[in-house]
């Protein structure tokens, strides 16, 4: 008796044209997606927001940074706002936060103020670490000393700048005008005047190793002329210093 061979039938086809008309919707879907959300007001930056400015105005900030509000939120990096506020001479430091949506903050430090200057007009200006001179509001402070007789670009005036930075704010406090006396074995010489009434004849350069003994000797000793270069010196003024402090006056030869 014969056995019958089961007829084999063939394996059915999968149709490929169904899942590639998917996936050409579905990347149709996503690019008209893309376009809707381009095109609204959510990818775009609804506020800019600027803060920890003493000197620099926030309108300078906002034009520096290259943003604006109705810009795209994603067509400028915060690498890129930041290394754009940084140009402006004040700010030292940036912090750019971008919070989604539309949202920008620019957050600033400006350089340290170590001393105030008068403008030829007779304006008040605050020079900062960097050298930089800014216009002051008429509220201002004055617990800086004061540079007198320093031209703009004189070298050491940046130096000096550069040194005050890093003396503490007390002990600057008591420094009432700084002013240039160059010498030949000191090019960087200056002079300053102190609200105790000490006159200080010291060089730039040695101005941060020299404090702790320049505070020290004003703090023990009465008013007098203080020498502070290759060697430290102190003279008292003469009683009736207080009337004629020129007459009491010892010129160096440092």
């Amino acid at each position: 008796m014969q056995e019958k061979i089961p007829v084999l039938r063939e394996p059915v086809r999968k149709r490929r044209g169904g899942k590639k008309l998917l996936a050409v919707l579905l990347l149709l879907f996503i690019v008209i997606l893309c376009v809707l959300f381009f095109n609204s007001s959510i990818s775009k930056i609804s506020s800019v927001s600027v803060e920890g400015q003493k000197y620099t105005l926030a309108t300078d900030i906002r034009k520096a940074a290259g943003i604006a509000v109705g810009d795209a939120f994603f067509g400028t990096t915060a690498s890129t706002i930041q290394a754009r506020v940084k140009t402006l001479k004040p700010i030292e430091k940036v912090d750019v936060i971008k919070s989604f949506p539309g949202k920008v903050r620019i957050v600033v430090e400006e350089y340290q103020t170590v001393a105030f200057e008068l403008s030829d007009q007779g304006a008040l200006t605050a020079i900062l670490s960097n050298g930089s001179s800014v216009p002051t509001g008429a509220d201002t402070i004055v617990d800086k000393p004061i540079l007198s007789g320093w031209k703009a670009d004189d070298p050491v005036k940046a130096q000096l700048c550069k040194e005050l930075a890093s003396i503490p704010p007390q002990s600057l406090s008591d420094f009432s005008e700084i002013i240039p006396a160059p010498s030949m074995a000191y090019p960087d010489r200056i002079k300053i005047y102190t609200r105790t009434r000490f006159e200080v004849i010291t060089a730039a350069s040695l101005l941060p190793q020299k404090i702790s003994a320049l505070n020290a000797v004003i703090e023990t000793q009465e008013p007098g002329l203080i020498t502070m270069l290759l060697a430290d010196t102190y003279v008292p003024f003469a009683p009736d210093a207080g009337e004629n402090k020129d007459n009491g006056k010892k010129e160096t030869t440092q």
